[in-house]
């Protein structure tokens, strides 16, 4: 079962094994998502003792005040999981609040973020409807991704993780440089907003611009790093990579209809791998 509360279009849980086995065999003791969004697979290395220390970062203000309730007002976060109900009404206050994040404090708008992202369709936060849509006409009820047991229970066992990890709201390029590049024996898992469906599934999507500058940063600031970049396949992409190791593989995911989707990841020269690969990846 993936271990975060939140869902996530693309998500790349099933790459935990993968994940696991790379850091095992570079020795590190840090990992780090600069795109942590749900952060599924950083759950699962702390959850299996397979790394000693988590760092996660966000540039969306809402995910970060999401993980930061989640890790220092559990208590209260976890209150209003069973205090609020799931409704359309609900979900109405919960957009108005993520349209005024300055008037509301970071539990509130971690909550709102949450709340959306459990009850529209696919977790898409903001250009997405409610399942069952506005008059519950439809197949599926907008509770029926919220047991508020259940995701109570991922939260306060994420709670206890709560000295190994920490969290940042910063942007990509400077969280390179004021937190990655000052760390050692540390493994960097970089999972950007797609490339060409970004614009459609993120709240922060990044232009063509915003893409290469990233990967400048990161293959000329951490070629001495341990490091993979993970993206849907496309061509500006792979040009932006080009200098890098990278296998095609594929990654079935949830939206609106299982299928599986072609997907890039590229190494830095410092990352080893795995001789019998194909046991962790389904390589295209």
């Amino acid at each position: 079962m993936n271990p975060s509360p939140l869902r996530y279009p693309g998500g790349k849980h099933k790459l935990y094994p993968y994940v696991a086995k790379l850091i095992e065999i570079n020795d590190c003791t840090t990992y780090i998502e600069p795109f942590c969004g749900g952060a599924a697979i950083p759950l699962e290395l702390l959850f299996h003792n397979n790394i000693k220390r988590v760092i996660l970062n966000d540039y969306d203000y809402s995910i970060y005040c999401f993980w930061e309730s989640v890790l220092t007002d559990t208590d209260a976060f976890s209150k209003k999981i069973f205090d609020t109900p799931i409704t359309v009404n609900e979900w109405k206050k919960q957009k108005q609040i993520r349209s005024t994040f300055s008037q509301h404090t970071p539990l509130e708008v971690g909550f709102s973020t949450f709340f959306l992202n459990r009850v529209n369709h696919s977790g898409i936060i903001d250009k997405a409807g409610p399942i069952g849509g506005l008059n519950q006409t439809g197949s599926y009820s907008i509770d029926c991704r919220f047991n508020k047991r259940r995701l109570i229970d991922q939260i306060e066992k994420i709670a206890l993780y709560q000295p190994q990890i920490s969290i940042y709201n910063l942007e990509a390029l400077d969280f390179i440089e004021s937190v990655i590049l000052k760390t050692r024996r540390s493994f960097t898992f970089f999972d950007p907003p797609y490339y060409n469906k970004g614009p459609v599934l993120y709240t922060n999507f990044y232009s063509h611009d915003d893409h290469q500058k990233l990967a400048d940063a990161i293959t000329h600031n951490l070629r001495n790093r341990k490091w993979i970049v993970t993206y849907d396949n496309s061509n500006e992409i792979n040009k932006m990579y080009s200098k890098t190791k990278s296998i095609e593989f594929s990654l079935q995911y949830s939206l609106q209809s299982k299928r599986f989707g072609s997907e890039v990841m590229f190494f830095s020269s410092k990352t080893l791998r795995p001789s019998n690969e194909d046991k962790y990846i389904k390589i295209l």
